[in-house]
């Protein structure tokens, strides 16, 4: 594999993973009621701590999780515990209460609004609905394969990781566009139809947690469904 089609490779598997544009809903929920500048602000927030959270798996890898003892399969059912609360909220509550009341109280200080709607989004928005087992994960298996290229590697990798974050800075900054475009009833049915969607992702996070870590207890087309392009 050259150099670039490392990197291309890279990109198109972590951009799917993030899903950017697919979030764009979500976020616009948790932003509702924010100031334009401050969604702004929280969206280059949440590009930042991609960058930096996947630069650093990128370089630490398996050997911070073999530091505390932890496996991928844990991570992976943890991961999707959380994620299945998050679900849970958006299809049977109000999404937007979840993180309306962050800011309420430093209205009118912008950065600092901004700073504590961010707090209120980083477990779980941007982890591990942005962030989650399968992103990292993927960052660590491209970052074993980058090291025959040596410090080239660790540059392209790094330079993917950073167009990633930039593409979730950007597809977040379309918000207000695809706030307007779908209207509050809208905007409600589609995180409703998520949250559904994201319970079903957390079972099945919970499924390849268990089916990695046990012998034939998950079957494989449970744990690892079209992999066979069926």
């Amino acid at each position: 594999m050259s150099p670039q089609d490392f990197a291309v490779n890279f990109f198109v598997a972590l951009f799917a993973l993030i899903d950017p544009i697919g979030n764009v809903p979500l976020f616009a929920a948790a932003t509702s009621g924010t100031k334009s500048r401050d969604a702004r602000l929280i969206a280059f927030y949440i590009a930042l701590f991609v960058l930096f959270f996947l630069t650093f798996f990128y370089f630490s890898g398996l050997s911070l999780l073999a530091f505390f003892g932890i496996s991928l399969p844990a991570f992976r059912i943890a991961g999707g515990i959380i994620l299945f609360l998050l679900g849970l909220d958006m299809a049977r509550d109000d999404f937007v209460t979840t993180f309306a009341g962050a800011g309420e109280t430093v209205e009118g200080e912008g950065r600092a609004h901004a700073r504590r709607r961010f707090e209120r989004m980083i477990v779980p928005f941007a982890m591990p609905l942005l962030i989650g087992p399968g992103a990292i994960s993927t960052v660590v298996i491209y970052a074993a394969s980058a090291k025959e290229f040596g410090l080239a590697g660790a540059a392209i990798g790094v330079a993917v990781i950073a167009a990633v974050s930039l593409s979730v800075m950007l597809s977040f900054w379309a918000s207000p566009l695809i706030t307007r475009l779908l209207g509050k009833i809208g905007l409600t049915i589609v995180v409703r139809v998520l949250g559904l969607i994201l319970c079903a992702m957390a079972v099945q996070f919970v499924l390849a947690g268990v089916a990695d870590s046990t012998h034939d207890i998950i079957l494989k087309k449970a744990s690892a469904p079209y992999q066979d392009g069926r």
